[in-house]
C-alpha cells in the first residue's frame, strides 16, 4: 500500500492509499481515534477496515489527522481533523473521476468525526462506525440521518459502552428512511482484542448487502 502526502488546511497530511485496477471501484476513507490516546492510521482497527474495503474491489484511503505521524499541524479538538477527512475526501475523489459510490468508515473518535463528515457531503453513500463515542460527545447533528449506514460496537467496551451506542442507534432507527445495520460482537472490548476477523466480517457482510450484490447484477 504506497504512502503518499498530499495537502490539507493544516500543511501535508500523511495517508496510505491503495487504487483499484477496476477503473468503477468504489471509494473508501478510514478515519482513526483519538490522538490524544495515541491514535494514528497504523491503529489495528482502522488498518482492518482499511483492508477489508480493500479486499472487497474498493480504493482505500486511511491517513493521520493533523499533527499524527508526518502529518502537519496540532490536535484542534474535533474541528480541524474534520478538515483534514474534508481534504482527504477532495483528494480521493480528485484521482477517481466521475460518479462512484463513496464509504467513510471510522473507530471511536473517527467514527465521530466521520459521521459529522456525513452532514457535510451529500456525496457519501455509506458508512462504518465502529464504537461511537455517544457517551462523550453529542451526536444530536444526526438530525435527520442523510444516508443508512452500520454501527458495530464490542459487548464488553467499557470506553464506548453499549447502553449509550444502543441509545443513538434507536434514534437513528427511529428517523424516517434510516436503517442501521447495528452488530455487537460477545466477549469482545473496545481493541477488539481475538475478534478482528469477526469486525471484518460484520463489515463485509454488510458491504455485500448494501453494495457489492447490487453492483454484481448491474
Amino acid at each position: 500500500m504506497p504512502e503518499i502526502v498530499l495537502m490539507g488546511h493544516a500543511g501535508r497530511i500523511e495517508a496510505k492509499y491503495y487504487h483499484s485496477k477496476n477503473l468503477k471501484a468504489p471509494l473508501a476513507i478510514v478515519l482513526h481515534p483519538n490522538p490524544l490516546q495515541g491514535g494514528t492510521m497504523n491503529n489495528r482497527v482502522a488498518v482492518a477496515l482499511y483492508n477489508t474495503f480493500v479486499e472487497n474491489g474498493f480504493s482505500a484511503i486511511r491517513f493521520n489527522f493533523r499533527g499524527v505521524g508526518r502529518s502537519e499541524g496540532v490536535y484542534d479538538k474535533g474541528e480541524g481533523e474534520l478538515m483534514d477527512a474534508a481534504a482527504v475526501l477532495d483528494w480521493i475523489q480528485s484521482v477517481n473521476q466521475g460518479e462512484r459510490p463513496l464509504w467513510i468508515a471510522g473507530f471511536s473518535f473517527g467514527a465521530l468525526i466521520g459521521m459529522q463528515l456525513l452532514m457535510r457531503r451529500p456525496e457519501i453513500a455509506g458508512f462504518v462506525s465502529v464504537c461511537p463515542p455517544a457517551n462523550l460527545y453529542d451526536f444530536s447533528f444526526l438530525a435527520p440521518c442523510p444516508v443508512s449506514g452500520m454501527i458495530i460496537n464490542g459487548e464488553n467496551d467499557v470506553i464506548c459502552p453499549l447502553e449509550s451506542v444502543n441509545k443513538l442507534v434507536d434514534k437513528l432507527n427511529s428517523q424516517k428512511g434510516i436503517k442501521i445495520d447495528y452488530r455487537v460482537i460477545p466477549d469482545c472490548d473496545h481493541s477488539f482484542k481475538d475478534h478482528m476477523d469477526d469486525l471484518k466480517a460484520c463489515v463485509t457482510d454488510h458491504l455485500n448487502a448494501k453494495y457489492l450484490r447490487r453492483a454484481a447484477n448491474m
